[in-house]
Order: structure tokens, then C-alpha cells, then sequence
């Protein structure tokens, strides 16, 4: 199936640039993946759909212009999907391990769009950055009640968390850290992707989070709110 064909079945109509954008992306990822590890998925179809398909799910939830940080980013998922959709969204990309903060830095050069990936655990970076951003976005990084913590900091009062997961089980697992870090849960929006449920978590802030939050030394995930 084409690239456009994969999109089209999902909704998601792209301009030739863009089939462009996601081909370059494509070919040097898995070209990259042979130095070192970015994805268990390499062959084509299923880079597309459960990896670039399933980042662009969380777009509708995000406002124009919107200033957008995705934290553990790891190959760019779902940050640079969301940012060859949208060109309007300012988007960061955090992540603890360098040599895939050089590989989104060549990303960016390589299909010309302005993207800022910083070099930082998730925890340090929240320390310069509270309140900074309307919307936070992670997928596959930690369990919900662990993440929150992570991305919550980072968030406007007003703002939006967007968490990828399979579907809202961890929701109840993760209620205390909901209250605790001043969230609230919008909505779960489920989809079938070949089959596979797919599920992006959507909440709003709505109090200030308390300012010991998130914790140093590994602690939201040693000891979980």
C-alpha cells in the first residue's frame, strides 16, 4: 500500500511535500536503526500506521499554534508526525539519551522543519521549564501515574496533557496523581489501527502543580503518586 493510501485509509489528506517529509523520515530511520536502536519496526507499512499513523492521532486535540513538548521522544514519536501535519506547532523534544537528540537534530535539517530537541532527563528539564508549554505529549515512556508527573510541570494552567497508550485502563491506577498533580481527565479517545486499539489520553490542567513535583532521584518511578 502507498504511503498516501495508508493516510487516506485513516483520514489524514497530505500535500506531496508532506509524503515527502515522511518518506525522508522513513528511509533514515531505518537507515539510522542500523547503528543503533530507534525501532523494533522497520518494515515499511508498519512504520507508517503504528508509528506515523499513530502519532498523528493526538493532532485534532491541539490547538493552532500551539506550543507542543514531547517528553522521552525518543525517534520522534509523536512529535515529528505532528509537526510534518502541522507546521503551525512549536514543538521540543526532550530526551535523556544524546545520541537520539543528534538524530532528531538531523531530522529537523533533513526535512526542514524547525524542531528543538534538548538533551535532559525529564525531571531536570521541568526544573527551567514550568508552565511553559500548552500542550505535552508522550508515547510509550511510563506507566500513566508515573508520567503524569513528568508532564504536568511543564504544562500552562489551561493546557492540555495528550498521553498515547493502548487504551484508558491506566486511568484508575492513576487517580491520585491526577488529583495530586492538578489535572483533570478530558476525554479517552479510542482507535482501531489495523486492528490494534489505540487509545490517546487527553487532560487538562486546571490548578497550578505543586512545586515539589516532579521529584528528583528517579522517585516517580521508584515510588509512584
Amino acid at each position: 500500500m502507498s504511503a498516501q493510501q495508508i493516510f487516506a485509509k485513516y483520514g489524514f489528506c497530505l500535500t506531496d511535500k508532506q509524503l515527502q517529509q515522511f518518506d525522508q523520515y522513513y528511509n533514515y530511520l531505518v537507515q539510522t536503526n542500523e547503528k543503533f536502536n530507534l525501532t523494533a519496526i522497520t518494515q515499511h507499512d508498519e512504520v507508517y500506521v503504528k508509528h506515523f499513523v499513530d502519532s498523528m492521532l493526538g493532532a485534532t486535540f491541539i490547538k493552532e499554534g500551539a506550543t507542543v513538548c514531547d517528553v522521552g521522544a525518543g525517534a520522534g514519536f509523536p512529535s515529528v508526525p505532528l509537526k510534518i501535519l502541522r507546521s503551525d506547532l512549536d514543538v521540543t523534544m526532550v530526551d535523556s539519551l544524546n545520541k537520539r537528540v543528534n538524530f532528531l537534530v538531523e531530522v529537523g535539517a533533513l526535512l526542514d522543519i524547525k524542531l528543538n530537541a534538548v538533551h535532559s532527563r525529564a525531571e531536570d528539564f521541568a526544573k527551567g521549564n514550568r508552565q511553559r508549554f500548552d500542550v505535552a505529549v508522550a508515547r510509550a515512556v511510563a506507566p500513566l501515574n508515573v508520567l503524569l508527573e513528568y508532564l504536568a510541570p511543564l504544562v500552562k494552567v489551561g493546557g492540555t496533557i495528550l498521553a498515547y497508550k493502548t487504551d484508558e485502563a491506566e486511568l484508575q491506577s492513576a487517580q491520585n496523581a491526577i488529583k495530586t498533580l492538578g489535572l483533570r481527565v478530558k476525554r479517552a479517545h479510542h482507535f482501531d489501527l489495523e486492528g490494534a486499539s489505540r487509545c490517546v489520553l487527553e487532560l487538562t490542567k486546571v490548578t497550578p502543580t505543586p512545586p515539589k513535583f516532579p521529584r528528583g532521584q528517579n522517585q516517580p518511578r521508584k515510588n509512584p503518586l
